[in-house]
């Protein structure tokens, strides 16, 4: 059975894992890089912990049968607190299309609703055709919005939008 954990200083090391794995298996859908990632010190991913507990933000990791499999994360819009972003989704390949992914979306979806947030956005890479329709058949829709992708700039990040009303 899954369960979901949300991130906090106490499991900083096993978020610190996990985040890692999901750069090296998923490198264009994160705008950060492994390489990078993996120069932070102990001290560093403690904060990024800490950050995700707090009252604008916050993150979970799907825990199976003890291991780490997946995470997502919401923050609240600085400027427009009736917004918020999903961000961070990862689900590990050997867990995918098991509902993990749905079950961490719907989590941070009623956290942002709690908060009274209309809408949730994401930004997903343009080459990522199994997230798009991911994210599509949990109600997102694509926008006009792009951008360059800062890894590649061959790519851009798309923007998806759900109403959460």
């Amino acid at each position: 059975m899954i369960e979901l954990e949300p991130i906090t200083p106490t499991n900083a090391q096993v978020y610190k894992n996990l985040r890692l794995r999901a750069l090296l298996d998923s490198p264009t859908a994160f705008s950060s890089t492994y390489a990078d990632a993996a120069k932070l010190s102990d001290d560093d991913w403690l904060q990024r912990a800490a950050h995700w507990s707090s009252r604008a933000a916050v993150a979970y990791l799907a825990i199976d049968a003890g291991d780490a499999v997946g995470m997502a994360a919401g923050v609240l819009g600085v400027n427009d607190p009736r917004r918020a972003e999903l961000l961070s989704m990862w689900v590990a390949p050997s867990h995918r299309r098991s509902g993990i992914g749905r079950l961490l979306v719907d989590t941070i979806a009623a956290w942002a609703r709690a908060r009274n947030v209309l809408h949730l956005y994401l930004s997903v890479t343009s080459n990522n055709d199994q997230a798009i329709q991911f994210y599509r058949s949990l109600g997102f829709t694509l926008t006009d919005r792009r951008e360059t992708y800062p890894n590649d700039p061959a790519l851009c990040n798309l923007a998806m939008l759900r109403a959460l009303t």
